[in-house]
């Protein structure tokens, strides 16, 4: 099915194609995340991501602040990305210097302009400020064909001099100016008016960089694009300093879904780039986090359910959509679940229970749901085939045997026996952990392509032997997720379970599982 975008409201409707560019900062803003350190190798991974995404310009770090954050950024000049490759300066030409040298494509240059900033920070008064500025910019600009100017803390800046201080950046030849709200104190009605203000003296792009200090730094972003704004800072799942800066999947999709303009995102990577920053950063984005959350196209309340499964558009946006980011709309279990959703998810696998038969699993699963354990679907299966008793489901991956080696002076290795589709299989695969050769081996008995995607252990019990409690995702060869459950005393063999029991779920979800 084709899924075309359309804008929201009727204020809308009279946009014109509009284009806005995307400056991604993840790599710099988003690495200044507390415990956040991104290593050379993640870094030209994740800007190879941004690019191929379509990013126009990449902000790959700071190279005057140290010399293994200069190799970086020269070595992602080397890869010879699509994207803009952005170099960050603090108004002092050494800095300026370091940029050229690393070969980006664009230098970043900035200088605090608020009272409190040039008081505590760089203790310059304005007139100083706007005379560094014009000598900054122009310094650059003989140096680069793109010169980006920040006046840092800009909504705390009186307007007079602010305006003062960006004329100084263009007539020195700045190609772009930015907005920072430096300590997110903006709100969407303020930051509207003072981009509204500058853009009738500022010919050049505008652009901003929100920060979330009050959760507000995507709404504040989408508001200087009302206001004429040409280009958005932000970072992959709205990390950066303290509360983190406005998400590049959340105004993406306000822009193109709601204003109908265009970014160049390829919005169905949205979902992967998410995950892809939660694995590197080790931040995981909240289950209901908007866009690329879990739970972003998630439904569990019978009405809810019902709805969508009638018509997608009567509780989910409808102008964007699941497929839209790279997600998959699921039907959830818990003590608010229907009939529907839980008719629709048994149907899936062939599963046809009676009226009478509905009433009993939904009553077990609200039972179950009832005393705080997550159901997955795996349990609603295993549910519906004891209400059922028909037990014509077989599991399409059995589970026989494991045996692990692992030691602090050997490659972790593990062997699994598993009965697959009737027949016995056995592989063997190492990996950076027992628990990671585990998985692997299994999915290596089985022959359509599995992909792990999350994983997520807890202890439900206390002590050196509690229980642990994994819980994993795993993604088919058609970009489908499916997420199961296992728990048990040893976390190796608990983890051979949960991945069995996804595997399974993958089998049953599939029509062809040759």
């Amino acid at each position: 099915m084709l899924y075309t975008r359309q804008v929201a409201f009727s204020s809308d409707k009279n946009s014109t194609a509009k284009k806005i560019s995307v400056f991604d900062t993840t790599l710099r803003d988003g690495e200044q995340t507390p415990g956040v350190s991104f290593t050379t190798v993640d870094k030209i991974e994740i800007a190879r991501q941004l690019s191929d995404i379509g990013v126009s310009v990449i902000e790959a770090g700071f190279p005057a602040s140290s010399q293994d954050e200069y190799a970086t950024v020269k070595a992602i000049v080397a890869e010879g990305l699509e994207s803009t490759i952005c170099g960050l300066a603090r108004s002092v030409k050494g800095d300026v210097d370091r940029c050229i040298d690393a070969g980006v494509d664009m230098v970043h240059v900035f200088i605090p302009t608020s009272e409190v900033q040039r008081t505590h920070t760089i203790r310059k008064t304005h007139e100083e400020v706007v005379s560094i500025t014009g000598d900054i910019v122009r310094y650059a600009r003989d140096h680069a064909d793109k010169v980006l100017f920040s006046a840092m803390d800009a909504t705390r800046t009186d307007l007079p001099e602010l305006m003062e201080v960006f004329k100084a950046a263009v007539n020195a030849g700045a190609t772009a100016i930015n907005v920072p709200d430096t300590v997110g104190v903006a709100t969407p009605t303020s930051m509207k008016s003072l981009i509204s203000a500058l853009r009738k003296e500022i010919t050049c792009t505008i652009d901003v960089h929100c920060h979330n200090d009050f959760g507000m730094a995507t709404a504040n972003t989408i508001s200087a694009v009302e206001a004429g704004a040409d280009q958005v800072q932000v970072t992959v799942n709205g990390i950066g300093e303290r509360a983190g800066n406005a998400d590049l999947a959340c105004t993406t999709m306000i822009i193109e879904s709601i204003f109908g303009y265009t970014t160049g995102i390829k919005t169905t990577r949205l979902v992967e780039t998410s995950r892809m920053i939660s694995r590197f950063s080790g931040l995981m984005v909240p289950p209901n986090w908007p866009v690329t959350g879990d739970y972003a196209f998630s439904h569990e309340s019978g009405i809810h359910a019902q709805g969508v499964l009638e018509h997608a558009s009567t509780f989910e946006p409808g102008i964007m959509t699941p497929e839209m980011v790279g997600h998959r709309r699921r039907l959830k279990l818990g003590k608010h679940v229907g009939r529907h959703a839980v008719r629709e998810m048994l149907n899936q696998v062939h599963i046809i229970p009676d009226e009478e038969q509905i009433d009993a699993i939904i009553a077990r699963v609200k039972q179950i749901a009832s005393k705080g354990k997550k159901i997955t679907e795996q349990d609603l299966y295993e549910i519906a085939e004891t209400v059922v008793g028909s037990g014509a489901h077989s599991r399409f991956i059995d589970l026989i045997d494991i045996a692990i080696m692992t030691g602090n002076h050997m490659i972790p290795t593990a062997t699994v026996r598993a009965m697959v589709n009737g027949s016995e299989k056995v592989c063997s695969c190492t990996g950076n952990g027992p628990v990671d050769a585990a998985v692997r081996a299994l999915i290596g008995t089985v022959p359509r392509h599995a992909e792990l995607k999350e994983f997520n252990v807890s202890a439900i019990s206390e002590g050196s032997d509690a229980i642990a409690h994994v819980a994993l995702v795993v993604q088919d060869d058609k970009g489908q997720l499916f997420d199961a459950a296992a728990s048990g005393d040893d976390i190796v063999l608990a983890s051979a379970e949960a991945m069995a029991n996804a595997l399974n779920m993958v089998y049953r979800n599939g029509t062809d599982n040759s």
